[in-house]
């Protein structure tokens, strides 16, 4: 009878403790899976959440996430839409636990200068925040040129369009000087 007592001891001590090498790989390999995970990645599973991006220049922006590109994000606001760098952020309020990974190789190569030589060929009005500064105010203009890692802002008083024949301040913005870029309107709209 000791003996029965004995096995069914050492049987319930091996249990537990295959039990808890059990749960311990498995707390291990979330750990593992959660080390790959991308930023970028972690966006694009909180497509259409309401989010709150709070960038390092103390500025926020909320608004419903609509893209999540290689460097950039896109929020849409009641009114407008504002494009934000990766780089420009600090921290993230909302975002989902979800992460999905981006399927096309084509819109992983596809980077902020993409998105912003769109809005160049638009002639789209935009207010640029940069990310030094204060952060209430912007550059109001259009986007004439767009670089390797800059953009040329031609400066338009907030409002207006730009004319061809407009000689205003044309500005050079080097990406990494970018917080925010909201539009404003289409050109001529």
């Amino acid at each position: 009878m000791r003996w029965d007592a004995l096995f069914d001891d050492m049987e319930a001590q091996l249990a537990a403790r295959q039990r808890l090498d059990f749960e311990a790989e498995i707390a291990e390999r979330a750990l593992v899976d959660s080390a790959g995970v991308k930023l970028a990645d972690r966006l694009r599973g909180s497509l259409g959440l309401s989010i709150r991006v709070q960038l390092s220049s103390g500025q926020a922006f909320e608004g419903v996430l609509s893209h999540a590109g290689s460097e950039a994000l896109v929020l849409d606001e009641p009114q407008h839409q504002v494009l934000i760098p990766y780089a420009a952020a600090a921290q993230y309020v909302g975002l989902s636990r979800v992460a999905v990974a981006e399927p096309s190789t084509v819109r992983r190569r596809l980077g902020l200068g993409s998105a912003l030589r769109g809005l160049a060929r638009n002639r789209a009005r935009v207010a640029i925040c940069l990310s030094h500064g204060r952060a209430e105010s912007a550059l109001h203009g259009v986007i004439d040129t767009v670089g390797r890692d800059f953009l040329d802002l031609a400066v338009t008083p907030e409002g207006e369009d730009r004319r061809p024949a407009d000689k205003r301040q044309v500005v050079a913005i080097p990406f990494g000087a970018l917080a925010g870029i909201r539009s404003v309107g289409a050109a001529g709209g």
